[in-house]
């Protein structure tokens, strides 16, 4: 990895958006700090796009996307909010003429969007919840996620947010959910599994075609990736300008692919760096 300050100011300049994870990336023990959420806003004010693709489940979403005063949640800046790896996403409204409304104004319908069709998430649903059950009889231990009541397209195991599973362990996880012919990825705290071949990458191109009407991969060179673990991998390989925020450092011995560039801080201050490391080329 290269420190960030060597990612030269011309390639800086030819961003258009940010695609970035969110625990451990955006957010600093489950909750946004404020120098990453003024991040996210002073991209959205210089232009850029910025989609968050999360292992986090749909329902966990919903309030982040236009905040919410009651559970003291601010509102992200941001143009979508994967959820799930990939599996369902929530955009704003179209409104006409004038485009896609701003999906933190709450004058705008959430609107939530499912990359399989109806019949196929059920039948999925099914398969998915037998496996977990396999899990939790056969890993000492293992226990759902405390978000799982808002899941809708994977399972998620916790292995680090309120439990802690040994390495060992988490590899018996993963290795149940690839015998029954799930995909599995290991977040910074939850191991996900689902049925279906989108990940974080086909989740870019879903989102990029269904927002902007463009191909991704025609500007994928355009686009920065900011990330923290081992599921971000896809991402680190395919994109040029490809950002691990310091914490990256923690899943050394099970990264195949590494980020490009690496922050000084850690978490959602590493992301701030990145945000700060476009605009100031901007007006350089």
């Amino acid at each position: 990895m290269l420190a960030l300050s060597q990612w030269p100011v011309q390639a800086r300049r030819q961003i258009i958006g940010v695609f970035t994870d969110i625990d451990d990336t955006l957010t600093t023990h489950q909750a946004i700090t404020p120098d990453a959420l003024q991040a996210l806003a002073d991209l959205k004010a210089a232009g850029l796009a910025v989609i968050p693709i999360t292992g986090r489940p749909v329902g966990w979403c919903a309030p982040h996307a236009q905040g919410d005063a009651g559970r003291g949640l601010p509102a992200w800046s941001v143009d979508a909010l994967v959820a799930e790896n990939g599996g369902v996403a929530f955009v704003p409204e179209n409104n006409g003429q004038n485009g896609l409304k701003p999906l933190w104004d709450k004058r705008c319908q959430l609107l939530k969007t499912y990359y399989l069709d109806a019949a196929t998430r059920a039948a999925s649903q099914l398969k998915m919840q037998q496996v977990a059950q396999r899990i939790l009889q056969q890993v000492p231990g293992a226990t759902l996620s405390r978000d799982s009541a808002g899941r809708e397209t994977d399972i998620a195991i916790d292995y680090s947010e309120h439990v802690h599973l040994p390495p060992s362990l988490v590899a018996q996880v993963l290795a149940i959910m690839q015998s029954e012919g799930m995909q599995a990825s290991v977040s910074s705290i939850h191991i996900n599994g689902w049925y279906s071949n989108y990940n974080k990458l086909e989740a870019a191109r879903w989102m990029v075609r269904s927002l902007f009407g463009r191909q991704f991969d025609d500007e994928i060179d355009r686009w920065a990736y900011v990330g923290d673990s081992t599921n971000d991998q896809l991402m680190f390989a395919h994109f040029a300008h490809s950002f691990g925020v310091a914490n990256i450092r923690r899943f050394a011995a099970e990264l195949v692919h590494w980020p490009r560039y690496v922050t000084q801080s850690e978490r959602g201050a590493g992301f701030a760096e990145v945000a700060q490391a476009i605009l100031a080329a901007r007006t350089a």
